[in-house]
């Protein structure tokens, strides 16, 4: 698996090819490109753990809805409003996202004490496991950036949709 640091770098590397590809597939994606997707999304996490790495849980602040600050207060035992003004904010979108980075979940040993009841945008990240993933290509590049399995997929998808 592709360190952090080295990510970044690599996927910098390839920015401008894949932002090219992308936009590319935008127009000429095969009609199983979901099915393709996947698959490779099956393929990657077959090898990838994610404990290794935790770098999305580290760096990236993921969008909570009213149901996913619902669930976790309540599994933390938590009014939701208190749950709120401990651990979140508004961002410039007017979404709801974690105060500070990393997470306030994430352990020492890379595990979530909320994994169970964590919320939507992390259970689904990098958003490569389900149905409609021409309508997530923005998403998909910019992920490249932060998870190596995110990075893998794409350059396995480059070779295989050409």
């Amino acid at each position: 698996m592709i360190n952090p640091i080295d990510l970044k770098a690599q996927s910098q590397q390839k920015s401008k090819e894949n932002l090219k590809y992308f936009k590319w597939l935008k127009v000429n994606s095969p009609k199983n490109l979901d099915q393709i997707i996947i698959d490779l999304n099956h393929e990657v996490f077959s090898h990838i753990d994610c404990l290794e790495c935790a770098h999305c849980c580290k760096t990236l602040g993921p969008r909570l809805m009213v149901k996913d600050i619902d669930r976790i207060a309540r599994y933390l035992k938590m009014k939701p409003d208190t749950f709120i003004d401990k651990f979140l904010k508004i961002d410039e979108d007017g979404d709801y996202v974690f105060q500070s980075m990393p997470c306030p979940f994430l352990g020492p040993d890379n595990y979530c004490s909320v994994y169970r009841e964590r919320p939507k945008a992390c259970a689904d990240y990098p958003h490569t496991g389900k149905p409609g993933f021409q309508k997530r290509l923005m998403l998909t590049y910019q992920n490249t950036f932060t998870c190596p399995a995110a990075y893998e997929i794409v350059e396995k998808l480059k070779r295989i949709i050409i």
